[in-house]
C-alpha cells in the first residue's frame, strides 16, 4: 500500500471502524453479525462485488469471537 493509499484509508477509516471491529462483548458480536447479514444481502454470490472481501473479514471476526466465547460452537 502506498503512502497516498494509506492516507486515503486514514481519512475513511473512523466511520468504518465503528462497524468493522473485533467484538469483545455479546452486543459487539451481535452488531457484527447483523452487519454481515446486511452485507451478505447486498453482495449475494457476486464474488466481484466491492464488498465481497468485507464478508470474509466479518466472518473471521465472528468466528474468532465464537471460538473464544461460545463453547458449544467450538466443539
Amino acid at each position: 500500500m502506498s503512502l497516498a493509499e494509506l492516507e486515503n484509508v486514514t481519512k475513511v477509516w473512523p466511520p468504518i471502524s465503528r462497524a468493522v471491529r473485533v467484538p469483545h462483548t455479546d452486543a459487539d458480536y451481535q452488531e457484527v453479525v447483523e452487519l454481515l447479514d446486511r452485507v451478505t444481502d447486498q453482495v449475494g454470490e457476486d464474488e466481484n462485488h466491492p464488498l465481497a472481501s468485507l464478508m470474509g473479514v466479518l466472518s473471521v471476526l465472528i468466528e474468532k469471537y465464537e471460538d473464544e466465547h461460545v463453547p458449544e460452537l467450538a466443539e
